[in-house]
């Protein structure tokens, strides 16, 4: 691996395996939704709260870097959105251009089982070997994930989603980002499976009680942390939030 590579790492990912990441990119996805409409208070409480690493796209980091820091950031560099495919994720930057502006990680996110996955594997596989001759970890959302009756489906069995991690280990990801199986039993496969480290996705908000019991839950299976987003954004006080959070995972 290279060097920069790890040494990045080592700031995101603590000497236990450990991490708290927290994805901020939904502003393309799904518009400025609850807790991202004003962007510099968020970004303040992520700093303030002490998360590992976030998520966000180009335009966000170039407009709040200094109010970032040196918080580690992984840009986002796949996208589509709600009034189109959402299926369809495609690049929206390079590994390069994030070197220039900056940060620290690429991001890029795959929908597995439908007809765009052979285009997605494509851009993956392009996408890690940049990464690693630049010296940038790359993290990988991956999410078995179709259309089905003109609803889009997430697939969270067990097999899917350790098929989904183990791919993204196998094509160069440093870390891989899936959908929770909804046990640690079942998890645990998924971790066993994949040798690199694994988050868990939050998904839709829910209560903070089921969160918690899936980010405790995950992390009694070997997982390396979670990628919550509006969990952890759209709560009350985002802060004591993401000490919580800290307080399982770390």
């Amino acid at each position: 691996m290279n060097t920069q590579k790890q040494e990045v790492l080592a700031q995101i990912i603590n000497p236990r395996g450990k991490t708290v990441i927290l994805p901020m990119d939904h502003g393309v996805s799904d518009g400025p939704i609850p807790g991202l409409v004003d962007m510099e208070p968020t970004l303040k409480k992520a700093r303030e709260g002490g998360v590992s690493a976030i998520v966000i796209h180009k335009g966000i980091f170039k407009k709040y870097k200094n109010v970032i820091g040196d918080l580690p950031t992984f840009i986002h560099i796949s996208a589509s959105t709600g009034m189109g495919n959402v299926l369809k994720k495609v690049l929206i930057a390079t590994p390069q251009e994030v070197k220039d502006m900056g940060a620290q990680g690429v991001s890029i996110h795959l929908n597995l089982g439908n007809e765009y996955e052979s285009e997605m594997l494509a851009d993956l596989g392009r996408i890690s070997r940049e990464c690693e001759e630049l010296g940038l970890p790359l993290l990988a959302m991956m999410y078995p994930r179709r259309e089905v009756n003109g609803e889009i489906i997430t697939y969270k069995e067990v097999e899917k989603v350790k098929h989904a991690a183990r791919l993204a280990a196998e094509l160069g990801a440093d870390i891989v980002k899936v959908p929770y199986t909804g046990s640690a039993e079942t998890f645990r496969e998924v971790v066993a499976g994949c040798h690199i480290p694994v988050v868990i996705a939050g998904g839709a908000k829910g209560s903070e009680e089921e969160i918690m019991n899936a980010i405790k839950e995950c992390m009694s299976s070997g997982a390396s942390g979670i990628s919550v987003g509006r969990n952890i954004f759209q709560s009350e006080n985002m802060v004591e939030m993401i000490q919580k959070v800290k307080d399982i995972v770390l």
